[in-house]
């Protein structure tokens, strides 16, 4: 950490903040994009009883057996009701609960088999997705990786900054 002044000019102080607006706009619109996506690919399969948060959370619990607080914590789950899509993925099948032996209060939820069709799925239309963009040249692996360590670069300092206020 540095308590030394910004040497940067004005200009290139308001180009920066200008700069990190536009990325901050950039990564929302592409979170609603990755949902729109997924959206499709369901629509064109005909899958209709599941939308996009949902299937992405199945993606992303994968095999693992999980709590529904441990969601938010291991970054598998982004939204704000948690409690409603782990309820309407049981109902549909895609889920099983059941209550934590130690912590009766806890609830631990893992995939069916038909919620393992559905990580299937999103696991295909990001490979197929992963291959296009290198196949049509819009970012190879170096690519993935500078943005991929950039985006963890600002996680860990938003992350900092969420410590510090506490």
């Amino acid at each position: 950490m540095s308590f030394h002044k910004s040497t940067a000019s004005p200009d290139a102080q308001t180009a920066f903040i200008t700069g990190y607006l536009e990325a901050l706009s950039l990564v929302e619109r592409l979170h609603r994009l990755l949902l729109d996506v997924v959206k499709d690919e369901f629509e064109r399969l005909g899958i209709l009883d599941i939308n996009a948060v949902q299937a992405l959370l199945l993606f992303n619990i994968g095999d693992h057996e999980v709590t529904a607080g441990e969601l938010k914590t291991r970054g598998y789950y982004q939204g704000s009701n948690v409690s409603y899509n782990l309820k309407k993925l049981v109902e549909t099948g895609y889920m099983n609960h059941q209550r934590c032996e130690v912590d009766r209060r806890a609830v631990r939820v893992r995939l069916t088999e038909k919620g393992r069709g559905i990580r299937d799925v999103v696991g295909a239309l990001f490979a197929r997705h992963a291959e296009g963009l290198e196949s049509h040249g819009v970012l190879g692996p170096d690519g993935i990786d500078q943005i991929t360590s950039s985006l963890r670069r600002v996680e860990r300092y938003w992350t900092e900054q969420i410590r510090y206020i506490y």
